[in-house]
């Protein structure tokens, strides 16, 4: 009774420790769900994002599946994390798994993934990365684009290491500019229909795991475990040097990569808990586990529930 009439008064409510920050464990069960269910039911864009996005999302299913690549490629990605380091070793980085993918990486581990040239993928990034995506020779299925496409095949033909032909298709391609004109300027309102239409895809695949990669994550795992592939960094890029200095075998490389990623596919797992680590611990809205199963039913779902058995019985 005195939760209603403030929400009345002030239509909005923040409620005590619903904060990624403050904790992503240690909360009662029934905490935990309703965060869930503020965060991935009662939240809503605006109207007008709302018919944006899905009238993107419609358009994209048209044209059968589609991948939404969350490439995070960008400045900002090796400027702000590490500024306060005067010397960084880039090998080092890169190495422990710090690094984005390049696009040339990403495009080699797609194509061992399995994805082929019938694949849309649709990007959040601009115009001009498309057109410098090194080893993606870019096909853009809108028949509007012609004068793009064309620009972005003659310079995937002037780059030998031009290896897989995919289609990309960006929302910028896909609207009418007069459509997307009230976003323009709002970086964060671009950002809301990239959201919604990796929410919506057949796949997500992060090469970076942001902020907006792991809500999306968790976003697919409370519809039913949609397919995420979350790319394991420091296995690839080993793999990567391995297959690009001519040691291992185009096939091996596709093996292995579908190895190291068998279990990394948005598929039910146990959230990584880091006692007075909660910044290193597993982010509780990309893996909402209390909120996806009841407790008698966890172990079955996480496949637990036969070895628990064998073992008592034994």
């Amino acid at each position: 009774m005195q939760i209603l009439p403030l929400f009345s008064k002030h239509k909005v409510v923040h409620f005590n420790k619903t904060d990624a920050r403050l904790a992503n464990n240690g909360i009662s069960l029934d905490l935990q769900r309703l965060r869930c269910r503020v965060n991935f039911q009662a939240l809503k864009f605006t109207p007008q994002i709302e018919a944006l996005g899905n009238k993107l999302v419609h358009l994209l299913r048209d044209k059968g599946p589609f991948m939404a690549l969350h490439l995070r490629y960008e400045m900002d990605m090796y400027a702000f994390p590490w500024w306060r380091e005067k010397e960084i070793v880039s090998e080092e980085r890169r190495s422990q798994g710090l690094c984005p993918l390049t696009p040339e990486e990403t495009s080699l581990v797609l194509q061992a993934l399995g994805f082929d040239k019938d694949m849309q993928i649709t990007s959040d990034q601009h115009l001009l990365m498309l057109a410098v995506l090194s080893s993606l020779k870019v096909k853009i299925v809108m028949e509007n684009v012609k004068k793009f496409h064309l620009h972005l095949e003659g310079v995937c033909k002037n780059d030998p290491r031009t290896i897989l032909l995919l289609c990309q298709v960006k929302k910028e391609i896909l609207l009418d500019p007069k459509e997307l004109q009230q976003f323009h300027n709002h970086s964060s309102q671009m950002a809301a229909l990239d959201f919604m239409v990796s929410i919506a895809s057949n796949t997500f695949i992060p090469t970076y795991d942001g902020n907006m990669a792991k809500l999306v994550e968790g976003h697919r795992r409370y519809l039913g475990f949609k397919r995420t592939v979350l790319l394991d960094r420091k296995k690839l890029v080993v793999l990567l040097d391995l297959y690009q200095n001519g040691t291992v075998t185009q096939n091996d490389f596709e093996v292995s990569v579908r190895l190291a990623h068998e279990k990394k596919m948005g598929q039910p797992s146990h959230r990584r808990v880091i006692v007075d680590k909660p910044k290193e611990e597993d982010y509780f809205y990309a893996n909402p586990l209390e909120c996806l199963c009841e407790q008698r039913d966890c172990d079955d779902l996480l496949g637990l529930g036969k070895r628990n058995s064998s073992e008592v019985s034994s």
